[in-house]
Order: structure tokens, then sequence, then C-alpha cells
């Protein structure tokens, strides 16, 4: 498509200056807003650990958009919290909202008048009402309990009208408060992936060895008396590039692999006779194991630093409960 006779094309470092100019303003916004935090921040903090119910954000317009956003992270990171849009809260949804709560409203204005509308009705609910405004003296800075500062110079917009460096300043505010509240009620990351299971975080949080390994039917096993040619035809059946050497009383002797059967085969150590050479001269005898109530992640973790590439999952008594490879690792996701 060929542009517009109206447009001015610009060279690349007409583009690359233009956006490092709209970077430089946020940059700037955001600077400022830190030296102007002031202890209305942990003000805001102390009321939202003493919430009883749920943190309710709301916006509308650019502003809607990030309370959306803060919403979100407020929620997955141990703040319970959701978004109500100011309009249809005048429209039946302003039923959510009830005096346990605390609002974080926001507005650049705070003039906002589908918002500003709306907070008569939230103070007479009895919630206390946490403002994000550019402006000290608006509405909403004016009926809010406390006020956060996100006021900024200009816009990064060169007309200084689109919302930009104003939305990022409240996105920014509300993932400071996040963070905060995070570290404050001591969420970990094992919470964290409570709130994501599907991710790749939950995943490796959430997944224990139980969960990743083959159990001890589909293992590939030999005894103590099993000779190099019995171990070979177990670690072609089994399919993991090792067979468990096991003593009579199905406790682990030791982990014999396709690598320690190449090292026999090059040595030739066994003479002429490969079927009488035994595994218990070949095996690894002290092999690395780990236990089934272990995360999975530990185990990837484990494996990596000693540089294997099988692991065998025992119980207290070191008897034989399953065992499982890097392949399995990576089909469960956890690496």
């Amino acid at each position: 498509m060929l542009p517009h006779p109206s447009v001015h094309l610009l060279s690349e470092s007409e583009l690359l200056e233009r956006a490092r100019v709209a970077l430089d303003i946020e940059i700037s916004a955001l600077q400022s807003m830190r030296a102007r935090l002031s202890p209305e921040f942990a003000r805001a903090v102390d009321a939202l650990l003493r919430c009883k119910s749920r943190v309710v954000v709301t916006g509308i317009g650019k502003s809607g958009h990030i309370a959306r956003k803060i919403a979100a992270t407020l929620a997955s990171t141990g703040t319970p919290a959701l978004f109500v849009h100011p309009a249809e809260a005048q429209h039946g949804d302003l039923g959510m909202i009830s005096r346990d709560d605390v609002v974080l409203a926001l507005s650049h204005s705070g003039e906002s008048a589908e918002l500003v509308d709306i907070l008569p009705l939230v103070k007479r609910r009895g919630a206390a009402i946490i403002a994000f405004t550019g402006k000290a003296n608006s509405s909403l800075a004016k009926v809010a309990d406390i006020v956060l500062d996100c006021a900024v110079e200009r816009e990064a917009c060169p007309l200084n009208l689109a919302p930009t460096a104003s939305t990022t300043a409240a996105l920014a505010m509300g993932d400071a408060l996040a963070v905060v509240l995070l570290e404050a009620r001591g969420f970990t990351a094992e919470d964290f992936a409570l709130s994501h299971p599907g991710g790749k975080l939950g995943r490796k949080l959430l997944t224990h060895v139980r969960d990743v390994m083959r159990v001890r039917a589909d293992v590939p096993t030999v005894p103590l008396t099993a000779n190099l040619e019995d171990a070979m035809l177990a670690i072609s059946k089994g399919a993991m590039g090792m067979t468990v050497v096991l003593n009579e009383n199905d406790t682990v002797a030791g982990i014999f692999t396709d690598r320690d059967l190449r090292v026999s085969l090059a040595s030739r150590t066994f003479g002429a006779d490969f079927r009488m050479a035994k595994v218990a001269d070949y095996m690894t005898k002290t092999p690395k194991t780990i236990s089934e109530d272990k995360l999975a992640v530990d185990a990837a973790e484990m494996m990596d630093r000693y540089r294997i590439s099988q692991l065998i999952v025992v119980d207290a008594a070191g008897n034989l409960q399953g065992a499982f490879n890097t392949l399995d690792l990576m089909n469960k996701g956890v690496l």
C-alpha cells in the first residue's frame, strides 16, 4: 500500500530518534514519580494488607485497560482482585463492591465522568478508595481516602494528547504496589505457580518426580547376576538408554547405561566371550537416586549437575520405585 500523500516519510535515523525521545519522556516520568513517592504509598499498602475482602480496580478508557492489568497482576501475586467497569457499575455491577473491599480508582485527569459518578455510591457502601491520578485537586482526589500521585509533565505523544506517559506511570505504580504486597505477604514462587498451573513456571513448580517417572513395571531391570548380553537386551527393550541392576531383595545395586555398554565393548576386558561377562563388573555401582516426592525441577537440576541422562527413583529403603530420563522431563514440560 502506498503512503497517503500527506504522510511525511522519515529516514531510519529520524524514526529511531523519535522513538528514543518517546522512551526518554516515559523514563523521565517514571523517575519523577519515583522521586515523589510519599507516605501515602505506605498508607495504600497498609490499607490493601488490611483489606478483608477484595481489591476492586476501576477506570475507563485507556485507564480502564491499565486497571484491568493491575487487577490481573494483583490477583496472580496473592492479592484477590477484580476489575469493574465504571459504566457497568452504574447498571448493576456496583453490587460487586462491598464495605470490606478497597477500590483502586484510576483516572489521570481525575474527572472521568463515568468514574466520578459512581464514587459517592462507593463511599456510601463504606469501601475505601485509593486514587491513581495526576491531578491533586481533581474530583477523584477529593473523594479518595488515599491519593497516589501519578502526574507526568507531558505525554510521549508529540501532540501531548494520547495517554502514553500517564498510562505508563499508572501501570508502574500498580506494579510497585503488587510487588510490595507480594513481599509483605511472604508470597513465594510456589504460591505463584498455584495461580499459574498452566504456565511453564507452574509445570516446573507443581510437577513432582512421581508425575514424570515411569513406574517400576515399565523400568528395564536385570539381576546382579546378569551378564552383559542380558543387560544389552534390557536396554534395547526398555527404550530408556539404561537398565537398573537389582539385588536379590529388590534394592538398587547399580545402573548400566548405553554409555557403559559402549565403554565395555571398547575395552574388551571380558575377552572373546561377551555372554560370560557380568554386568556387575561394568555397571555404575553408586547411581544417583531420588525420591518420588521431590520436585521434578530439582531432579532436572541434579541430572544437569552430574551430567547424567537417567535418574532412578527409590523409596526410603532403597527399593526401586521407578525411573525417568531427560526425554520424560521434556515431555512433561519440565525442561
